[in-house]
């Protein structure tokens, strides 16, 4: 289900942005486009947490493929600038949906010592579609056009909404009474261990998001054709899985918190080398080491999130941690956009990369001496 539905949402991150720009629009239009993925989940995400330790996992999953196969399907129907903010608003609280469901359903059936590996096949899941993703839809708009384009991703959510729809054979009611922990949300952040993930977290997804948000920017900026640009991103979604394939023995050699610190640094590296090169080939070999970066910070804070958390409140606190991503997906490309218009690309990735370094330092300062804390 998590590649079938990634399919379509990984391929609409290169669909739009390259659209608007078709249409005409600046980074900053785009920016305030792509920030719209993000808008609505950064309200909705803990109150969807709450709701989904309440009724379960199957309506939330058919829910959110079904809302993303809508969403795919605007542009298509009603090809304009206008609509792309429509279908980014839909396609950014359908996935949450979708994504908080998964990802709390996962950690629900595994036990502490299968955890980190079960998110790591989950990840490998969205990592497989993040690859196909971006390819299909860089060669599709070079082949049928950016509006026919939408419609074709949107084929792939048949299959999860269909088995999303027949989840009552396959998906486990898995229901934990919850802890007693007052105080809500404020109570949940005195956690020291799940307030710095949530941290490291937001950090590792804003880097995630300029990267997908300002490579098919950038690599117009260049001359590169939709094709050269999504076969950039997907060596970028290669590295991803390579390095997810592994990730479960990293993590038993080195330990969840020092993988996570090297896996910043390594990306605080890529972003600071993006400006030195501007050919598809050096962009996608740059790509690739982005993503061995990238790519471990997902699991890693999903797994550490749910084992810091409250028995019953996993849902809760999943929707806190896709909160702070989502106000870094919906910050980052504004800020960026605004950025990369003001004073050139460079600065963005530059910018990035010393976010990245301050995440690192976090990473390894303060969660190491939180790991024991609950």
């Amino acid at each position: 289900m998590a590649f079938f539905t990634h399919i379509g949402f990984a391929g609409s991150r290169l669909a739009v942005p390259l659209f608007a720009v078709d249409q005409g629009a600046g980074p900053f239009v785009v920016g305030t486009i792509v920030a719209l993925y993000a808008a609505l989940p950064c309200v909705l995400a803990l109150p969807m947490g709450r709701m989904a330790d309440r009724i379960g996992y199957k309506l939330p999953l058919l829910c959110g493929a079904s809302g993303i196969f809508a969403a795919l399907l605007l542009p298509w129907l009603f090809p304009s600038i206008t609509t792309l903010y429509f279908a980014a608003s839909l396609l950014g609280i359908s996935f949450m949906t979708f994504q908080l469901s998964i990802q709390t359903l996962v950690g629900a059936i595994a036990g502490p010592d299968s955890r980190a590996r079960h998110f790591s096949l989950l990840s490998l899941g969205y990592a497989l579609a993040n690859f196909a993703g971006p390819l299909i839809g860089g060669v599709l708009i070079d082949s049928i056009g950016h509006a026919r384009t939408f419609a074709m991703l949107a084929v792939a959510l048949v299959p999860a909404i269909v088995m999303a729809a027949m989840g009552s054979r396959w998906i486990p009611n898995v229901h934990v009474k919850s802890e007693a922990v007052k105080g809500g949300l404020f109570e949940l952040l005195k956690i020291r261990t799940l307030r710095h993930t949530l941290i490291a977290s937001g950090i590792v997804s804003s880097a995630w998001d300029v990267y997908q948000f300002f490579m098919p920017i950038y690599g117009r900026s260049l001359g590169m054709s939709a094709t050269a640009i999504g076969s950039v991103l997907s060596a970028f979604a290669v590295a991803i899985i390579v390095v997810r394939m592994v990730l479960p023995f990293a993590v038993k050699r080195l330990g969840e918190t020092q993988t996570l610190t090297y896996a910043m640094f390594v990306s605080c590296a890529a972003f600071c080398l993006f400006p030195l090169f501007g050919s598809a080939w050096p962009l996608a070999a740059v790509s690739f080491l982005l993503g061995i970066g990238a790519g471990v910070g997902q699991p890693l804070s999903m797994t550490m999130v749910f084992n810091a958390s409250p028995k019953g409140r996993e849902g809760e606190a999943a929707g806190m941690r896709i909160t702070v991503n989502q106000v870094a997906h919906f910050v980052i490309p504004l800020f960026f956009g605004a950025v990369g218009s003001a004073v050139g690309y460079a600065a963005v990735f530059f910018t990035n990369a010393s976010f990245l370094m301050a995440g690192g330092v976090i990473s390894k300062r303060y969660l190491g001496k939180g790991r024991a804390e609950k």
